[in-house]
């Protein structure tokens, strides 16, 4: 660890999001990975991220922080939004959900700043998830580092690197709800 570098608690969905944002924000940051994703079903779906994300942290050698995998919280988080088509509200209260888990955590564990890695996907919204980081940040009082990953070709980059390190890559974003609206 260098102690010159702020430390950073970066939230990660899942392996191949991780890549190219890691890669970005290691040489200026000290950067644990945040492993918390009540959203992604079913179990099965969940066991295959984690997994993999361990893997891709053994061999990349980062500090991997596991949350718990707390379904009930986030189906009362987006309670009502259930038909929301995806990338709408049932989306923003996930990301405020999860960034808001993020922040309590970098804030009890003596981080520096928190971010997230959902910036990387070209079906999310950079701007609703910064602004929710922001509040949160004002909120929690602890710095939000914002971020548009899949600038500079990032979401091409991190789909490159997910192919080389033969890392598992989902075919929907995580929820119930998203794996019923994708078209295979």
């Amino acid at each position: 660890m260098d102690a010159n570098k702020p430390k950073l608690f970066l939230h990660a969905c899942c392996a191949p999001c991780i890549t190219y944002p890691y890669i970005e924000l290691f040489p200026y940051y000290t950067v644990s990975v945040y492993f918390y994703n009540p959203n992604i079903h079913p179990a099965a779906e969940y066991d295959m991220r984690l997994k993999n994300m361990r893997e891709l942290a053994y061999k990349w050698k980062f500090d991997l922080i596991v949350a718990s995998y707390d379904v009930n919280r986030w189906f009362q988080a987006i309670e009502g939004l259930e038909d929301c088509q995806e990338g709408g509200e049932r989306c923003v209260e996930c990301y405020r959900l999860r960034l808001q888990k993020t922040a309590e955590a970098a804030k009890k564990r003596g981080f520096d700043l928190f971010a997230t890695t959902l910036t990387v996907s070209p079906l999310k919204d950079a701007e609703v998830i910064n602004s929710i980081g922001q509040k949160i940040q004002k909120r929690i009082g602890i710095n939000y580092l914002e971020s548009d990953f899949k600038k500079k070709d990032g979401f091409k980059k991190s789909c490159e690197i997910s192919r080389q390190q033969d890392l598992y890559r989902q075919n929907y974003c995580g929820c119930i709800y998203s794996k019923r609206e994708r078209k295979d």
